[in-house]
């Protein structure tokens, strides 16, 4: 019974079949936002909505049904253990008070894709593992952040309050400039002057226009550098490092698996169950004898 468990639950079939259903969990809470289809259909989606979450709580007891008589393996597996939290947070009675926390949690079960889908799971392996690094990224991203916005405050505030008259709009601002979105009206601002390019629908603040034009093109120039062509390649270099560090890792791991035999409990719970199937077959054919004779 455990070997067949087993291969059902290792099996393609079933790994699509379950895909489909989260992609179909998905797509029910998605609906649910629509006023007028809950109103319409909404005995039907909570119907169905039972009818998936019992999928998923069968779907858990056959993989903890396939490690035979050591169930609790099923928990050494750190995505295992996220499966059958948001399963069980799913089955808790929804409480009015909660009942928009039970839906949070609900929407929670389309994450089950990142389990299902290997390469998912090997991104976000890489993401975790990257964490450490980008923290360091991130101090030395805020270190030149703060440094240029409390230049950006000497510097522009008072040609423009809107975008640098205080230090936390100036973090704001260069927030805007390093993702560069429309960061070249910020600059043309400080370089012909508020009065000249004015903010847009904000013209009153322009009270003391100062125009800077080489200081403002090197303040933007070299932040854009720094910000976006460095820093900010430093993540993406770090999650590409991680995601080959957690691919060599993963097959490693699987080459190891792959040729080793089962342990011994699990050979010995084989030749029970061989042993089982052998004495009811024997008991078959007594009996089948003794009619025989009888007859």
């Amino acid at each position: 019974m455990t070997e067949k468990l087993r291969l059902i639950v290792d099996s393609k079939y079933f790994q699509g079949f379950i895909i489909l259903v989260i992609i179909f969990a998905g797509v029910l809470v998605g609906v649910e936002t629509y006023p007028a289809a809950m109103a319409k259909y909404g005995d039907t989606l909570h119907a169905l909505d039972k009818v998936v979450l019992g999928i998923f709580v069968v779907e858990i007891l056959m993989k903890m049904g396939a490690e035979g008589r050591q169930p609790w393996r099923f928990f050494k597996d750190p995505w295992n253990v996220f499966d059958f939290v948001i399963v069980a947070v799913c089955l808790v009675p929804p409480l009015a008070q909660y009942a928009m926390v039970m839906r949070m949690a609900r929407l929670l079960r389309v994450f089950r894709l990142v389990r299902a889908i290997p390469r998912l799971q090997l991104l976000v392996s890489a993401l975790l593992r990257s964490l450490p690094s980008m923290g360091y990224v991130s101090i030395l991203l805020f270190i030149l952040f703060y440094m240029f916005a409390v230049s950006g405050v000497f510097l522009f505030s008072k040609n423009d309050p809107v975008h640098f008259g205080t230090l936390q709009t100036s973090l704001l601002s260069l927030f805007r400039i390093v993702t560069l979105e429309d960061w070249t009206n910020i600059m043309y601002t400080q370089m012909y002057g508020c009065d000249v390019y004015p903010y847009g629908m904000r013209e009153e603040l322009c009270q003391t226009p100062k125009a800077m034009p080489i200081v403002a093109a090197i303040y933007f120039v070299s932040f854009v550098l720094l910000g976006t062509m460095i820093v900010l390649n430093l993540f993406i270099g770090i999650i590409v490092n991680s995601f080959d560090s957690a691919r060599e890792e993963q097959e490693s791991l699987s080459s190891k698996l792959r040729p080793s035999a089962p342990n011994l409990a699990d050979q010995l719970e084989q030749l029970e169950e061989e042993l089982q199937s052998i004495h009811s077959r024997v008991g078959k054919l007594r009996r089948a004898a003794r009619d025989e004779l009888a007859a």
